[in-house]
């Protein structure tokens, strides 16, 4: 690598209560593929590389545990990062609780006047399980919180590029990098059909 070609570092950080896919999320985006099992995670450290107009962006996405049982390495790993992914899953109200709590942490931990942080309704897969209103969280995320929002499905690879592409433009990657997608080096899935299009006017998505 010549001396000249940038370089950029970052590093993203997924929370939720347990249970609401932030693993199956990360998985889809790196490899593509879902695992339907759920498996309790402590705390895993992903790292892939993108180039992008000469630009090598390096991402960390730290996957943290959702049962809490650690305090100190969640404070850590909400110290050390720049993008928050909260994550809770549209059948079940306490994950959202939980993200409000979440952000409560991180806004007090940061200590600044503006956190990069996108809320992330997983598993619309289940649609007659829905009991979290798209709306109501639209709402609150947007108007009075300020942050950007939208609905994924990880079981159906539904607005998972999405998430992190807003994640990485929250993060203040050069504009180069956005809105288009970054092209990883190892390939991306395929948009779908079924996938609307990025709203950048509000940074919302839902389906």
């Amino acid at each position: 690598m010549s001396s000249e070609e940038k370089q950029v570092e970052v590093r993203l950080v997924f929370m939720g209560a347990a249970g609401v896919g932030k693993t199956a999320i990360i998985q889809r985006f790196l490899k593509d593929s879902f695992e339907p099992k759920h498996r309790r995670t402590v705390e895993e450290l992903h790292r892939k590389e993108y180039e992008v107009g000469g630009v090598k962006v390096t991402i960390n996405i730290m996957d943290t545990s959702g049962s809490y049982s650690f305090p100190a390495m969640r404070k850590l790993s909400i110290q050390n990062s720049h993008a928050f992914a909260l994550v809770y899953a549209v059948d079940d109200p306490e994950s959202l609780d939980a993200v409000k709590r979440l952000r409560e942490e991180i806004l007090e931990v940061k200590e600044e006047k503006y956190t990069p942080i996108v809320v992330i309704g997983n598993k619309i897969d289940r649609r007659e399980q829905r009991r979290v209103s798209s709306e109501d969280v639209l709402s609150t995320v947007a108007l009075d919180w300020n942050h950007s929002f939208l609905e994924s499905s990880a079981k159906d690879n539904i607005n998972v590029l999405e998430a992190f592409r807003e994640l990485l433009q929250q993060a203040n990657l050069p504009s180069r990098l956005g809105p288009a997608p970054c092209r990883r080096r190892e390939t991306i899935p395929a948009q779908s059909e079924r996938r609307p299009p990025m709203n950048k006017a509000n940074s919302c998505l839902i389906s």
